[in-house]
């Protein structure tokens, strides 16, 4: 059963955390634990972004203040099999890539790489300047998955939820949990 650390940064797309809560919620008989850290951006993204609160509004995840670093995700030991940063602003990217644990999100992104666990970090930004490129190389070449908060449009979204979905069901995906969804050349 996995152990999922999900961190919400204050990137733009708060809608991709909040379907992916969604989603997970759905699907709790595949998942032993998951927590939750935001950054005070986040949660002031979320409000801007959603109108509302509604972070609060999930009962069945563990939620962790960002300088808690008594959190068992910030350590090996805590036995996390996956982490997944969404969205994922640049600025908590360079800090991974750089080794820079400042926080519960960054520190908790460099024990899931040391200890070769899941890392995958929903890149919500664009353009990307040559900085960014070389981050997401260096995390690439650690171990971490770099999945662009990039919707396909084959299912025939109609609408925000349904666009973010698309990228939301590639994490999940990435996680290794079942979930049926558009397949491409699927029924």
């Amino acid at each position: 059963m996995q152990r999922i650390v999900i961190a919400i940064t204050g990137a733009s797309g708060s809608v991709y955390a909040k379907v992916l809560l969604d989603k997970l919620s759905a699907i709790k008989e595949q998942w032993q634990e998951v927590s939750v850290v935001m950054t005070d951006n986040a949660k002031t993204v979320w409000q801007t972004e959603l109108g509302n609160d509604s972070y609060l509004n999930y009962p069945l995840f563990r939620f962790f203040d960002k300088n808690d670093f008594n959190a068992p995700f910030a350590s090996g030991s805590g036995q996390y099999n996956t982490m997944i940063i969404v969205p994922c602003s640049m600025g908590t990217l360079g800090r991974i890539a750089g080794g820079i644990s400042n926080d519960l999100i960054s520190r908790a992104a460099d024990v899931v790489l040391k200890e070769r666990r899941k890392l995958i970090c929903v890149a919500r930004d664009t353009p990307y300047n040559l900085v960014h490129i070389r981050n997401m190389e260096t995390i690439t070449l650690a171990g971490g998955i770099i999945c662009p908060a990039t919707p396909s449009f084959y299912s025939r979204p109609s609408t925000i939820e349904e666009v973010a979905a698309t990228v939301v069901d590639r994490i999940i995906d990435l996680c290794g949990l079942s979930l049926k969804t558009y397949r491409w050349g699927g029924q």
